[in-house]
């Protein structure tokens, strides 16, 4: 900058100035001027210094909990639970008095040959195995139809010859019925046992006696030992046959102080009954049996 510059410049400045100074100042009037009073509030807060506000470089530490809380651990896993010991094994010993025969267990193959099934059982428990039907060939059937009056059957054939009926037929429709001790002996002598013998009215006590042994016994009774009407009919050959519609046959292979085991061929099972299920439904056919020895 030039001399000359800088001077002119001081000289318009120091004029601006003096004019400035020169003039006079309005004066105020005394309404506009207000007493200078300091503000009066009230105290608040505690008297300790504000915290200025932190950043990022120069934040504090967090304060400390004042609770501390442990740290959560599982509880151990139970103790695994020991095998069990295995018990020595033991033989099994019967009670007094109780003795079951080893019989094999047949189900009859026809509607009616409950009685057949009985003996191919007793047959079998000696070593002599025939089918049903070979055996059943030697019954021979009696077909002819009953004479039935009001639901009674009047006449019809000789169980004790021959069977009775359709095989496949059926008791209560009066198309078959069965056949007794007498034909069933005959056939197991002739197949096998010899020394079998059969009849009726048999006491109780000679069936326990005989199973007590190891002789199986065929007995006459009802199908699921129920209780139906037990009646007569007269056969073609004049005998009186006592009858019922319910007539079954199997073969008692067990004995007990209190029951009978019994290979069921209805069913082909093997079970126990009381001696008095046994003894009551067995008297319906007059205690007939066919004794294998």
């Amino acid at each position: 900058m030039k001399i000359s510059t800088f001077a002119s410049i001081t000289v318009v400045g120091g004029t601006m100035a003096s004019s400035l100074m020169l003039s006079p100042m309005p004066k105020p009037s005394a309404a506009a001027v207000a007493p200078v009073v300091a503000p009066s509030l009230p105290f608040t807060g505690p008297a300790t210094a504000i915290r200025r506000i932190q950043h990022a470089t120069d934040l504090e530490a967090p304060l400390t909990p004042t609770e501390i809380y442990a740290q959560y651990v599982p509880p151990p896993p139970p103790a695994p639970t020991p095998a069990p010991v295995a018990a020595a094994p033991r033989a099994w010993a019967p009670p007094a008095g109780y003795v079951t025969i080893p019989v094999p267990i047949y189900r009859q193959t026809r509607n009616l040959n409950c009685e057949t099934a009985a003996m191919q059982m007793g047959l079998a428990y000696y070593g002599h195995y025939y089918s049903q039907d070979s055996l059943f060939a030697y019954e021979n059937p009696d077909l002819r139809a009953p004479i039935v009056s009001n639901g009674v059957i009047v006449q019809w054939g000789d169980p004790y010859t021959n069977f009775v009926g359709n095989v496949n037929g059926s008791e209560t429709a009066f198309t078959g019925y069965g056949v007794y001790y007498p034909v069933i002996l005959s056939i197991a002598r002739s197949h096998g046992v010899p020394n079998a013998y059969g009849g009726e009215g048999f006491s109780p006590a000679t069936v326990y006696a005989e199973l007590a042994a190891g002789h199986p016994v065929q007995i006459w009774m009802e199908a699921r030992w129920s209780r139906p009407a037990v009646r007569t009919w007269t056969a073609w050959d004049g005998r009186s046959i006592r009858y019922s519609l319910a007539e079954h046959s199997v073969i008692l292979t067990g004995v007990s102080a209190t029951q009978v085991r019994v290979n069921d061929d209805q069913f082909g099972s093997q079970y126990w009954v009381s001696k008095w299920t046994f003894e009551t439904s067995w008297r319906d056919f007059n205690n007939m049996a066919v004794i294998y020895r």
